[in-house]
């Protein structure tokens, strides 16, 4: 629970090696957070994502075994987590895979699969962790989802759509936690330069994973129910989702 200050004193991570989540991270760890699970596939990335943060300032940094392409799993898991952490205040959903548009031309069952890490991973994490949010009456989902989902580009379209899903799913499951304590903050990063986009070139407006974490942790800290990161594509977005499809294919085309 947070302190009396109203400070995050304890998170979960889903997508635990997540650079926007482990910035994020490090930014409560400044205020009182001491707290954090770290959930994913790769244990021993984890485990020197676990003693950074320690590092960084946390006293106790658990790491759980999760793979968000495995729905079926994810309710047992986040029961688990909760049995041994029964109050979390903040739980940060930060999996998910860009992939690669050619290739997924190419071979449609892997964009299927990179639907079902994307968006029904999210689905069943996020309606878990509501859950148990729900039931304590208390605590922030915080859902990474990002402007690609908010007009899907010919070049990502197959990322961008499960990002749309992603983020309608997190509007409605914050909509219907209204009242209940529990809430849902929706983050919508621009063009990130992680080691996920490495090997692309910026896009308009590029940030950095630290921050988009500020951004976060000052949208947790307001109580926000949606955070831009940079704050300015709210406005961008406001003049592209309304361009008729043959002016918007040529602006995507030039990014």
């Amino acid at each position: 629970m947070r302190d009396a200050l109203g400070d995050v004193q304890s998170v979960l991570v889903l997508g635990g090696g997540s650079e926007i989540a482990v910035a994020t991270v490090k930014q409560l760890a400044k205020g009182r957070c001491r707290t954090a699970v770290l959930a994913g596939r790769d244990l021993a990335k984890l485990a020197a994502v676990a003693d950074d943060l320690r590092a960084a300032g946390l006293a106790t940094v658990d790491v759980v075994a999760f793979d968000a392409a495995q729905p079926d799993t994810h309710a047992a898991v986040i029961a688990k987590v909760w049995a041994d952490h029964p109050d979390l205040d903040v739980v940060l959903l930060a999996f998910g895979v860009l992939g690669d548009q050619a290739a997924f031309d190419a071979d449609p069952a892997a964009a299927a699969q990179a639907a079902v890490t994307n968006y029904a991973g999210a689905v069943s994490a996020g309606l878990a962790v509501a859950g148990h949010l729900e039931g304590q009456g208390h605590g922030t989902l915080a859902v990474i989802s990002s402007v690609a989902g908010e007009r899907a580009r010919a070049d990502n379209f197959v990322y961008g759509s499960t990002k749309a899903g992603l983020d309608a799913f997190a509007q409605g499951l914050g909509d219907r936690l209204a009242g209940s304590g529990a809430s849902v903050l929706v983050v919508r990063p621009g063009f990130v330069r992680t080691a996920m986009t490495a090997h692309m070139d910026d896009g308009p407006m590029a940030t950095t994973a630290e921050a988009v974490a500020t951004d976060i942790v000052t949208g947790i800290q307001k109580g926000a129910h949606t955070v831009w990161s940079p704050a300015k594509l709210r406005y961008v977005f406001a003049v592209l989702r309304h361009l008729p499809r043959p002016v918007w294919r040529k602006v995507a085309a030039s990014r």
